[in-house]
């Protein structure tokens, strides 16, 4: 599902105008972007927990011309299913 299509099933969903949609879309991802940056962690019950960690530097290899490199420290953004996810899921 593109992000189009999910602001086209929230709207209809919960009889919004598509720009109202768009609207909580754009301003859900503005905050959870806010608060991973500030804070590192959001956890959603019943959904799951979203979380920013660090990742070491390594040496990796060009798998197109199989030359060596190093690819530097970084932070990355983990995402954890709650149970209920997984139960729903599966």
């Amino acid at each position: 599902m593109t992000k189009n299509e999910f602001i086209e099933k929230l709207a209809k969903e919960n009889g919004l105008t598509k720009v109202m949609a768009k609207e909580v879309v754009k301003t859900f991802l503005s905050l959870t972007t806010k608060t991973l940056k500030k804070d590192g962690r959001i956890a959603l019950a019943g959904f799951g927990v979203f979380e920013v960690v660090k990742r070491a530097k390594r040496k990796a290899r060009n798998p197109r011309t199989g030359e060596p490199l190093t690819i530097k420290a970084h932070k990355a953004v983990k995402f954890k299913p709650s149970k209920t996810l997984k139960d729903a899921i599966a």
